[in-house]
């Protein structure tokens, strides 16, 4: 694995204090502490239910935790930016399955802030390999094509300080893994940051990965 962080850390991107999260009666998660610093990979892991999807969404301003702070620096952000940016793709794909898949990320690009012109869609989506399916309506792709259009997002952001990622390598197949991989080692080694969850194990040529375990806490 590629070593992408150093001895000496700048400040952290995203930092969490004594977070804590509940499902009506049941603490998911409590008394979590961690810190995700740029150029650092990190693999939140835990069985089903344990609150990863929560804690991202957390992370990303969605949800809020029932204790405990949660802090985000984004400073210089990548180009020297002061405006450091959140990319966030969900589990869900969040797709407009009325429109074909090139106009699909214009809207998404352009909804977040990113390049939403026309050319660097098409550009992204041939990273994506998924040039080919530019002009097919959304609600014709299988799964694995859907996720790699909405992954498609990662090849228009240049300048994002901490990449949320749920599940991303979800219906991909080897090639697509390949891909993204890729995107985060270069996105990593310009700087950014990786806050992802993933069911399957990490491939062991791809970014180094800290591992951030939830455990279920007892009931509220």
């Amino acid at each position: 694995m590629h070593d992408t962080t150093s001895n000496l850390l700048p400040a952290p991107f995203v930092s969490a204090t004594g977070l804590a999260c509940r499902r009506g009666h049941q603490w998911l998660f409590r008394a979590l502490s961690f810190a995700v610093f740029p150029g650092q990979m990190m693999w939140l892991r835990g069985a089903n239910g344990s609150g990863k999807t929560t804690l991202l969404r957390v992370v990303v301003g969605l949800s809020q935790p029932d204790e405990g702070t949660l802090s985000r620096d984004m400073p210089d952000g990548l180009g020297g930016s002061r405006q450091g940016r959140t990319v966030y793709v969900g589990h869900l794909n969040a797709m407009k399955d009325d429109l074909t898949v090139c106009e699909s990320l214009q809207f998404m690009a352009g909804l977040h802030g990113q390049d939403s012109r026309r050319e660097a869609a098409l550009a992204a989506l041939q990273t994506l390999g998924m040039h080919h399916r530019r002009n097919a309506a959304v609600r014709t792709l299988s799964q694995g094509q859907r996720r790699r259009a909405a992954l498609a997002r990662l090849a228009l952001e240049k300048t994002a300080s901490l990449w949320v990622l749920d599940e991303p390598f979800d219906a991909l197949d080897a090639q697509g893994i390949e891909t993204i991989n890729g995107l985060m080692q270069a996105h990593l080694d310009r700087g950014g940051s990786v806050l992802l969850t993933s069911h399957l194990e990490l491939e062991a040529a791809g970014p180094e990965a800290h591992e951030l375990t939830l455990q279920q806490g007892p009931a509220a």
